[in-house]
């Protein structure tokens, strides 16, 4: 079963070094879906440690429950963001949402 749209929540304001939590959520889609966030249509990779571009990031995404969390936030990490559920029949994407730094 392709996934529904997922409901994706994201703190509008967030404080420069304080930790901000981003949640992504569709319970349709069969077998379950992963999730993928997005920050202004580029992907945000879950493997910060492995990419260069993303080594400064200070953010963990979790592809199983949908969850992106920044542990200090900085300036960079103002955008827009929007994660997509994937499984083996289809994914589904939620509206980009503005996070502020």
């Amino acid at each position: 079963v392709k996934p529904m749209t997922p409901r994706c929540t994201v703190p509008k304001a967030v404080p420069v070094g304080k930790s901000a939590s981003l949640h992504c959520h569709e319970n349709e889609g069969f077998p379950k879906s992963t999730y993928s966030w997005y920050r202004n249509s580029e992907p945000l990779s879950p493997d910060t440690k492995s990419n260069s571009r993303f080594q400064n990031s200070s953010y963990t995404v979790n592809p199983t429950t949908g969850t992106l969390v920044f542990h200090a936030v900085h300036k960079g990490d103002t955008g827009r963001y929007s994660c997509i559920a994937t499984n083996d029949a289809g994914f589904a994407k939620c509206e980009e949402q503005e996070m502020e730094v």
